[in-house]
């Protein structure tokens, strides 16, 4: 383990204003009431809902595109950045040694670092890194899947391996480490561990794998096991929170079902079977008052309600071939009566009834536009802007749009080219991270950068 102060900037491109423009700036915010900011603690937000709140920011993306703020050189990787007080938290892995390929049924072996690297979020100077040595012995080896999880002075991250890792926000000194082989005879999944760490009030949740220890509560200050619960693998989907009125439990989707657990002690209230393929369960379940969706690949999915309580499920339905959607490396959302989701198996854009499962359109125009039949595993971030029915989109290609989304259809109100896709799936091109949103900017990763590009609405 190393962690250093490192005040470089040989690797970053800063876009510097022209000195009229900063002062005209200056002079407006004297006039102006600043827009409230918005930090992306972790995997789909500070509320991990996928919602960016932030006022003062763009309605389309104007043809000349987004104004790039900054970028800097990183390493390979899933895991999306985060962004809090004014710092960018992005996790990596700096490969040495091995031969990287991407065969979904074999592991690759590989020698190289893990890496948090925490960027200024305004200029993209870095301010320190944590590096530790980790060989690789996974399928998808470009690096770290978890999205880092910043809560208060402590920063949290998730190896693929297993290594969970709580450190100083301030200067990446480790405060407390766990090794999920080593403490728990984990199993690392074939892909993976993927679970983005979950913190509500004193505990870390995420998941492990094995009997009785599929999910584990740590305590957050010290590592410490506070509970263990399910005979499960890990699977890939990390827990989250359900909220039913006053009313909070953890949501968890294991490769055995749905679970909906007491957050203190664990013990479980209910669950709903559902067992995807090759211990598939990747994308967390989207909810909608008292409904829930949730599925896994081919034809595993469905839909089910919770009783005024949240202590008994009622199933509704379940999906079918060419029925619902079949999410994979990206959540589906569920809005008004709607879900809407990118489909692993025709790799669409695809919007359906939540009453019954049946679609209403699909469109490959949210993942790759040019295709005219099927991809594998097509993939489109969504993250929905407040509580409109526009999303911000970032499709697998690096294109970045904004798009209306109904149950009438897809409706995009500007497209813009924010990276290149680095990594390779099923023979093409992909970039499979979930940007961050925050301080009117998006910030965007792939295997070899991280960019930042404005949002702020002009003046």
């Amino acid at each position: 383990m190393r962690a250093a102060s490192l005040f470089q900037n040989s690797s970053i491109e800063f876009v510097s204003v022209a000195r009229s423009t900063v002062l005209a700036l200056g002079l407006a915010a004297v006039a102006i009431p600043i827009a409230s900011a918005d930090d992306w603690s972790g995997w789909l937000g500070d509320q991990r809902d996928g919602v960016y709140r932030e006022s003062g920011i763009i309605d389309s993306i104007p043809e000349s595109g987004l104004q790039l703020k900054w970028r800097a050189k990183i390493a390979g990787g899933y895991a999306g950045p985060s962004v809090a007080d004014g710092r960018v938290f992005v996790f990596d892995y700096a490969q040495r040694q091995g031969e990287a390929f991407n065969d979904p049924g074999k592991r690759a072996d590989l020698t190289g670092d893990e890496r948090l690297i925490v960027l200024d979020s305004e200029t993209g100077k870095e301010l320190w890194r944590h590096e530790y040595e980790r060989p690789y012995s996974i399928s998808y080896p470009a690096g770290p899947r978890c999205t880092p999880t910043i809560d208060g002075d402590r920063v949290y991250i998730l190896g693929s391996e297993g290594d969970l890792r709580c450190l100083s926000v301030t200067d990446g000194e480790l405060i407390w480490s766990r090794n999920f082989p080593k403490d728990f005879s984990a199993e690392v999944p074939i892909w993976g561990f993927s679970a983005h760490p979950l913190i509500e009030g004193d505990l870390l949740y995420t998941m492990v794998g094995g009997d009785g220890q599929g999910v584990v509560a740590f305590d957050k200050m010290t590592g410490e096991v506070r509970w263990k619960q399910l005979d499960s693998n890990a699977g890939y989907c990390a827990p989250s929170i359900l909220k039913q009125g006053d009313q909070k439990q953890l949501l968890v989707f294991s490769p055995t079902g749905i679970h909906g657990l007491d957050l203190l002690s664990g013990e479980p209230i209910w669950n709903v079977e559902l067992s995807p393929m090759f211990d598939m369960s990747i994308a967390i379940p989207a909810i909608e008052g008292n409904r829930v969706y949730a599925s896994g690949i081919r034809t595993e999915s469905v839909m089910f309600e919770l009783n005024e309580n949240a202590t008994a499920a009622n199933e509704l339905w379940r999906g079918e071939r060419d029925h619902s959607v079949f999410s994979s490396n990206s959540p589906a959302v569920f809005i008004d009566g709607v879900v809407y989701g990118t489909d692993c198996n025709v790799g669409e854009l695809i919007a359906f009834d939540a009453k019954d499962g049946d679609r209403l359109w699909s469109t490959f125009q949210a993942t790759k536009p040019d295709e005219k039949r099927f991809i594998k595993h097509g993939t489109a971030f969504l993250t929905r802007i407040g509580d409109s029915n526009r999303f911000f989109v970032f499709s697998e290609n690096g294109d970045l749009m904004i798009a209306t989304l109904s149950k009438d259809g897809f409706k995009e109100h500007g497209r813009f080219h924010a990276i290149e896709p680095t990594q390779e799936a099923f023979g093409r091109s992909v970039v499979w991270t979930h940007p961050a949103y925050a301080n009117q900017t998006v910030f965007i990763r792939n295997d070899q950068e991280i960019v930042a590009y404005s949002l702020a609405k002009p003046e």
